[in-house]
């Protein structure tokens, strides 16, 4: 079997992985970069290129008030104080100098706003795919080597029960990495992992699969069978918001209900208070027919469309058949197959409520999170999107320590072994905030990075790849 020894391990190419390796390479550390599939970026790659920070340039320069205090208070309340506050603090601690150096390395933030979990605009829109793309490039220029449709299949300790490697399912055969520093698991959630949604979460498998094709739960499986303890199993849940066509070449959730609208079922009828997060609203849905919603919504909020935008381009959506537009209601609902009375009524009683005559049916107060008025849907055309849940992926897993060691069930730090992005757990409690995924899977990466650099200064150098066949 072939042996190959590095500074560092890392395993998997989304934003968590990339920032790792990217940061290490940068710092003088030898690092590989393994990957399952043979295209680079796994689901961070697929998404929709959100990341929550507070206090940037961007807010300030759109006097944009937020705050540590607040970014905190909502994530804690989001997840329903299941989080672990630590990992929390960590995030809210580092987040400024991972936004400082994904800006160092060429990202632009070209929108910024409020969406799932939000109280305030903290949502920072970026091209992800070319994030990806000009980090790989400087891991690359700063030595790091790649290596695609290499599968890590077993951890490997040493007598004393250090991690110090994996074994690699490769083209030529198994293989062996070894980590003299460390291996690093940032391989993912388990969304494709139908072995796993049937363990934790069963009733997500009828919500529309997505995420990476390698996104099984690998990482997962391996720090399990040594004995990993697990946060936020129970939580799993889909998003809502993709059309029942939605397919992987084009990322499309559109959250139109944080914008002005309101969801109902085939009845015409509404089922959830439209403001919580997007994780809480994939499973509602699923208890409706046919697991399908619909996002009715007027003309004052079509004209809130932001091409381009994920969340909120109802421009492409509408270009590609996807939004339904009558120019009176019980036309509308004929066009969904809802019944025109129900709809007609529902719409009434939404609009009394935003009028301030009645209390909302729902109990809805704001568009989003507490923040936002809410206007009546009165002003034609009317618009229809079906949606359902997408299973992005699993925001679940493993458990960390806040310089992202790998914890037992014990809560004992497995030693050599680390892990950072979406095969972790205990970030997000009950429920997810927009941006907090490739936040989380930057910040964790960079904080990972620097701890793994100071540890790599004090250890002898040696050649970036020793390899050998053993005989």
């Amino acid at each position: 079997m072939t042996e190959h020894t590095y500074d560092l391990v890392v395993i998997g190419s989304g934003i968590a992985g990339q920032t790792t390796a990217t940061a290490a390479a940068e710092a003088g550390i030898s690092v590989v970069l393994l990957e399952k599939t043979s295209v680079l970026g796994g689901s961070s790659a697929m998404s929709g290129g959100w990341f929550a920070f507070s206090g940037t340039e961007e807010q300030a320069a759109e006097d944009i008030q937020d705050s540590r205090d607040l970014f905190l208070q909502d994530l804690l309340e989001l997840g329903k104080h299941h989080n672990d506050r630590a990992l929390v603090e960590a995030y809210l601690e580092h987040q400024g100098e991972t936004y400082r150096w994904l800006k160092e390395h060429g990202v632009v933030f070209r929108e910024v706003e409020i969406s799932s979990g939000q109280s305030t605009r903290r949502g920072h829109n970026t091209d992800i795919k070319s994030v990806l793309a000009n980090l790989h490039r400087d891991f690359t220029s700063a030595g790091g080597r790649t290596l695609t449709d290499h599968q890590a299949i077993e951890l490997l300790r040493d007598g004393e029960g250090t991690v110090t490697g994996v074994i690699v399912r490769t083209p030529q055969g198994d293989a062996t990495f070894t980590g003299r520093l460390g291996v690093v698991l940032a391989t993912g959630g388990f969304s494709r992992g139908t072995d796993l949604l049937k363990v934790f979460a069963p009733e997500q498998l009828a919500a529309i699969p997505y995420g990476g094709k390698g996104n099984t739960g690998d990482g997962l499986k391996m720090a399990w069978k040594l004995g990993a303890g697990m946060a936020d199993m129970s939580f799993v849940s889909g998003t809502f918001g993709s059309h029942p066509e939605t397919g992987e070449d084009f990322h499309e959730l559109l959250t139109a209900f944080y914008m002005g609208a309101i969801v109902v079922n085939q009845h015409g009828k509404r089922f959830v208070d439209e403001s919580l997060d997007y994780k809480t609203l994939g499973r509602v849905v699923l208890d409706q027919p046919g697991g399908l919603g619909f996002e009715i919504f007027d003309s004052k909020t079509r004209a809130k469309s932001h091409r381009g935008i994920p969340l909120k381009d109802i421009d492409t959506l509408e270009d590609i058949g996807h939004v339904h537009r009558a120019d009176t209601l019980p036309e509308l609902a004929r066009m969904i197959g809802a019944d025109p009375g129900a709809l007609v009524a529902t719409v009434e009683r939404y609009n009394r409520a935003t009028a301030g005559h009645e209390p909302d049916e729902m109990g809805r107060t704001s568009l989003c999170n507490g923040a936002g008025a809410l206007e009546a849907i009165d002003s034609a055309p009317f618009y229809a999107y079906p949606a359902k849940s997408l299973m992005t992926t699993t925001y679940c897993g493993i458990t960390i320590a806040p310089d992202t060691r790998v914890l037992d069930v014990n809560g004992t730090p497995i030693k050599g072994l680390h892990a950072v992005g979406e095969v972790t757990g205990g970030f997000h409690g009950a429920a997810y905030m927009t941006g907090s995924s490739l936040g989380k899977g930057a910040v964790f990466g960079h904080l990972l990075a620097t701890r793994i650099a100071a540890a790599g200064r004090q250890a002898k150098p040696s050649p970036a790849d020793v390899s050998r066949t053993a005989s």
